[in-house]
């Protein structure tokens, strides 16, 4: 009998927990290395920014590190995902969408994480309309961009995932949610408010790509099709 093909390539569920750990490090490491100073958005009069920059340089850089770092393993789950999704028979537009989507954020982390490292030279601090021109530049690219790109990761796998049931309704429509507010967060750059929209995404986005890995990874068997048809016959074809 012949064995079936097995997928080759990184551990979806290892590559988003890896995502996750080093997201989570330049947040907790940017909280302890500012001493207890709370932290200023680039919304703030440019004095107080350039005061809290210039108090905690050694944390705004180890934070921007690691968000710097953290574009890696979210660019590789974005390919992984999409490399999965096709061993298992998709052939829909969404998969496509989905390496968009996720490609874009995993660049707007990259963006981000210089811009924010840029902020912890004193020269730069001294000057504020660079400061601000400098800060926004950090916020939009690791907020809005960020955010808009994996809402369309989320909404290309889930949209996938549901017209070929390979994951729980629940987590389809979790999915869907993140994908909402992901384009949502776009309209922070005419309405502050809108800002809500980009945390959400960020922090709910950790838990469904860990919850993803696990339902897509326990599904191994390829070219898999709605109702187990074979991969050829679905409409996702």
């Amino acid at each position: 009998m012949k064995p079936s093909p097995r997928f080759r390539g990184p551990s979806l569920l290892l590559v988003a927990i890896a995502y996750v750990l080093v997201a989570a490090a330049g947040l907790v490491a940017g909280a302890v290395l500012r001493h207890g100073a709370s932290f200023v958005t680039p919304f703030a009069p440019a004095d107080k920014l350039q005061a809290f920059l210039a108090f905690s340089p050694t944390a705004v850089r180890v934070s921007n590190f690691f968000l710097f770092g953290s574009a890696v393993p979210l660019g590789i789950f974005a390919v992984t995902m999409v490399s999965r999704l096709r061993f298992m028979g998709v052939r829909a537009a969404g998969t496509n969408i989905a390496l968009f989507g996720g490609l874009a954020a995993s660049f707007a982390l990259f963006l981000s994480g210089i811009a924010g490292w840029i902020l912890s030279i004193p020269e730069v601090v001294a000057s504020a309309p660079v400061v601000k021109a400098v800060a926004f530049g950090n916020f939009l690219t690791g907020g809005v961009f960020y955010a808009v790109g994996f809402g369309l990761l989320a909404a290309g796998v889930s949209v996938t995932a549901y017209f070929m049931r390979l994951l729980p309704r629940w987590l389809v429509v979790l999915g869907m949610i993140l994908a909402i507010a992901g384009e949502l967060s776009s309209l922070s750059l005419v309405a502050y408010p809108a800002n809500f929209f980009i945390p959400f995404t960020r922090f709910i986005g950790f838990v469904w790509m860990i919850l993803v890995a696990i339902f897509l990874t326990r599904r191994s068997t390829p070219g898999l099709a709605t109702n187990g048809a074979p991969s050829g016959q679905t409409m996702a074809s």
